[in-house]
C-alpha cells in the first residue's frame, strides 16, 4: 500500500513538473510550416509569443525556430480570431539559426531577452514605422539583426520618422547600424532612452522644432554622427546623450537648455569647438571628458558649476575663461589639459576641487592664470600641479598679492604679479638670471639677438635694449 501510495505521489510530482516546463497554451504552426508557441493573455482574447519550454534548472530555453520567421497579425485557433500583441520574455532566446523576423504592427510590447543569442539573425522587418515607434521595448531584435527592412529585399537605411509619431521610445532604433541618416517628424516631442544607442552607420539626424526632450543615451556611440543642431524647442538634454559620438565636430546648443548633465559629450574626441549658451546653470560631471579635439570652449556667464573631470583629457584645449557666474569647480574638471596657455578664474569662485588645473609645463612653454578673486581663500596644494606653481605666471588684482601670499595653495606660486599681463608672453625663468629676454613678436629667447631686444625683470618692468 505504501509503495502504491509513493508511486502515485512521484507520478503527480512528475507532471505538475512537466506542466511548469511547458511555456505555452498553444502551438499553431504557420502556412510557411514553422510553429511558433503562444500564451493566452487579456483573458484568453490574445496572444503573447513565447517559447516551447524551459528545461533543466539552468535556464535552459528550447526554442527551434530556425530560417525566416514571421510572426502573424492574428492566429485562428479552434475557430477563434486571436490577435498577437506581445512578444514574451526569452520567446526565442537561443535561436541561433534564425536569420529574419517579420514583426507584426498588432505587436506593443517585447519582453526581456526575448532574442537573446539571436547570433545568425540578420533582418527585422517592420512595415510600419509608426506602429514600431509604438513597442514597449525591453530587448530590440536590431541590437542583433543590426538591419531594418520594409520588406525582404528592401532595407531601411534613410529612416523617415512619420508626423504621426509623438513620441520614439526607449530602444526603439537601438544596434540598427544599417542606419545612415534619420529624419524625425514634426509631431514627435521625446526621443527616448537609448532610442538610437549604438547606430554605428548613423551620420545625420534632424531634429525639429517640436522635440522639447532628448533622454539619457539616446544617441550613444553613434560613432558615424558628424553634426547635430538641437533645436530651441529642447529643454533638456539627457545624461550621456552623445557619449563616445567621436565623429561629431559640431553641435549647436540652443538657449532654450538649462543644464548639461553628466557624460553628455564624453569621448567626442572629433568636437573643436563648443560654446555653452547663457540659459545653462551648470555643467555637469564628466561632460567632455576625453575631448581631446577641442581646442575652443565659451562657458556662458549663467554658469554657476563645472563639475567632476568635466573638461578632463581635453588636451587641444589652449585657453579656457571661467566667467564671473561660477561659484565652484570640480574635481579633476580640467586634469591633463596639457595644452592650456591660458586660464582665466573669475572672481566669484570659491571652490576649486583636487587637481582641478594639474598639468605640465615644458620647457619654453609660458603659461598665463589670471585670476580676478579679489579676496582669495585657500585651496588645497593639489589644486595646481607642482609645474604650475613652478613655472606659470599668477595674475591676481591689483593691491590683492599679499592675500594670496598669505592663503594656502595660492602661495605656492613662484611668479607673482598683480595686475593684467600684457601682450609679451611669459616664459620659463632662468634662475641664473633676474630677467627674461624677449624678441619684439613677444617670443623668449635664450640669447640676445641683433636689433631691439625686451626684457623682463623679476620685479616685473620692462626694458628695451637694442643688441648691434
Amino acid at each position: 500500500m505504501k509503495n502504491l501510495k509513493f508511486t502515485f505521489l512521484l507520478t503527480v510530482l512528475l507532471c505538475m513538473a512537466g506542466a511548469r516546463a511547458l511555456a505555452y497554451d498553444i502551438g499553431v504552426e504557420n502556412a510557411d510550416g514553422v510553429t511558433i508557441y503562444y500564451r493566452y493573455t487579456n483573458d484568453g482574447k490574445e496572444l503573447q509569443v513565447t517559447y516551447r519550454n524551459q528545461g533543466g534548472s539552468y535556464g535552459v530555453y528550447s526554442n527551434e525556430q530556425s530560417g525566416k520567421i514571421t510572426i502573424p497579425e492574428e492566429v485562428v485557433y479552434q475557430g477563434q480570431t486571436l490577435k498577437v500583441t506581445s512578444i514574451g520574455t526569452r520567446a526565442f532566446d537561443n535561436c541561433w539559426q534564425m536569420t529574419s523576423v517579420t514583426i507584426p504592427n498588432s505587436v506593443t510590447s517585447i519582453g526581456n531577452l526575448a532574442f537573446d543569442r539571436c547570433d545568425g539573425l540578420q533582418k527585422v522587418i517592420v512595415k510600419d514605422i509608426t506602429a514600431w515607434c509604438k513597442i514597449k521595448f525591453s530587448n530590440n531584435p536590431l541590437s542583433y539583426a543590426k538591419h531594418l527592412y520594409s520588406d525582404e529585399n528592401t532595407e531601411i537605411t534613410n529612416l523617415v520618422i512619420p508626423d504621426e509619431v509623438t513620441e520614439i521610445g526607449e530602444y526603439a532604433f537601438k544596434g540598427c547600424s544599417g542606419l545612415t541618416s534619420v529624419t524625425i517628424g514634426n509631431s514627435v516631442t521625446s526621443i527616448g532612452y537609448c532610442a538610437f544607442q549604438y547606430c554605428y552607420g548613423l551620420t545625420s539626424v534632424t531634429i525639429p522644432n517640436s522635440v522639447t526632450t532628448i533622454d539619457n543615451l539616446a544617441f550613444d556611440h553613434c560613432t558615424s554622427l558628424m553634426s547635430v543642431t538641437i533645436p530651441n524647442s529642447v529643454t533638456s538634454i539627457g545624461s550621456a546623450v552623445f557619449y563616445r559620438c567621436t565623429s561629431l565636430t559640431s553641435v549647436t546648443i540652443p538657449n532654450s537648455v538649462t543644464s548639461i548633465k553628466h557624460n553628455t559629450f564624453n569621448g567626442c574626441s572629433g568636437l573643436t569647438s563648443i560654446t555653452i549658451p547663457n540659459s545653462v546653470t551648470s555643467i555637469g560631471d564628466y561632460v567632455f571628458d576625453g575631448c581631446s579635439g577641442l581646442t575652443s570652449v565659451t562657458i556662458g556667464n549663467s554658469v554657476t558649476s563645472i563639475g567632476y573631470e568635466a573638461f578632463y583629457g581635453c588636451s587641444g584645449l589652449t585657453s579656457i575663461t571661467i566667467p564671473n557666474s561660477v561659484t565652484s569647480i570640480g574635481t579633476l574638471a580640467f586634469f591633463l589639459c596639457s595644452s592650456l596657455t591660458t586660464i582665466i578664474i573669475g572672481n566669484s569662485v570659491e571652490s576649486i576641487g583636487n587637481s582641478a588645473f594639474y598639468l605640465s609645463t615644458s620647457e619654453g612653454k609660458s603659461v598665463k592664470i589670471i585670476c580676478q578673486i579679489e579676496n582669495p581663500k585657500d585651496i588645497k596644494e593639489s589644486v595646481f600641479s607642482t609645474d604650475l606653481y613652478n613655472n606659470a605666471t599668477l595674475y591676481v588684482p591689483n593691491g590683492t598679492i599679499e592675500k594670496y601670499k598669505a592663503c594656502t595653495g595660492w602661495k605656492n606660486f613662484v611668479w607673482m604679479e598683480e595686475g593684467t599681463p600684457t601682450g609679451i608672453e611669459n616664459a620659463t625663468k632662468n634662475s641664473k638670471a633676474n630677467y627674461v629676454r624677449y624678441s619684439t613678436d613677444g617670443k623668449s629667447i635664450a640669447k640676445p639677438q641683433r636689433g631691439i631686444n625686451i626684457l623682463k625683470m623679476d620685479d616685473g618692468s620692462v626694458k628695451k635694449v637694442v643688441v648691434k
